[in-house]
């Protein structure tokens, strides 16, 4: 059985919504926008980077 792979990358964040549009700028991915949903982080569904809600914007409840 293999072990699941780790993201290639975390990001900590401000907010639930972000933007993403892998590392490689006009050679990465089409920019797309992540929503949470109140789930604390989301992966990227084309480079995998993951986005983690930082302690203090959740204790702000993201305000």
């Amino acid at each position: 059985m293999d072990a699941p792979l780790d993201p290639p990358e975390v990001v900590e964040v401000d907010s639930e919504i972000v933007a993403c549009e892998g590392e490689a700028g006009a050679l990465g991915h089409p920019r797309v926008f992540l929503n949470m949903e109140g789930k604390g982080q989301i992966d990227c569904p084309y480079c995998d980077r993951r986005f983690v809600l930082r302690a203090a914007a959740k204790a702000s409840g993201g305000h």
